[in-house]
């Protein structure tokens, strides 16, 4: 459990590189709207830098944690200020805050793979136009 909580200070920070090196070379993202599930540490890379250039500062608490055998479920709270191009969403300077539910594989010393179930219609609702944004 100490990696996952390693894992979410490294992306707060931003080192990514050194966050991508707690996967396996061969790691598995399991993501919504991916009606596959996406491999390697540089697809995981890619997806978490979206986040953190939409939120540079990203906070991520972890709010409960528990594991079984080789997998550990985390339900997170992240918040921080839109400012960059999410999904289809240009940068409000807004304040947001979601819940994600993840879960995590091990293999060995390293996270394998992942399965997040992020709120997004409350981060969507949070970053929509609103009728009075011109």
């Amino acid at each position: 459990m100490a990696l996952i909580r390693t894992a979410y200070q490294l992306v707060e920070s931003g080192d990514l590189d050194e966050a991508a090196q707690l996967l396996t070379e061969d790691f598995i993202a399991n993501v919504p709207g991916s009606p596959a599930p996406l491999h390697g540490r540089e697809i995981w890379r890619q997806g978490t830098k979206a986040m953190k250039d939409a939120f540079p500062d990203l906070k991520i608490d972890v709010q409960d944690m528990f594991g079984v055998d080789d997998k550990v479920t985390v339900l997170v709270h992240m918040q921080g200020t839109h400012q960059g191009v999410f999904q289809q969403f240009e940068a409000t300077g807004r304040q947001v805050g979601y819940r994600s539910v993840e879960v995590y594989r091990f293999d060995g010393d390293r996270i394998a793979e992942e399965w997040v179930a992020p709120d997004l219609l409350s981060l969507m609702q949070q970053i929509s136009p609103t009728p009075t944004d011109h």
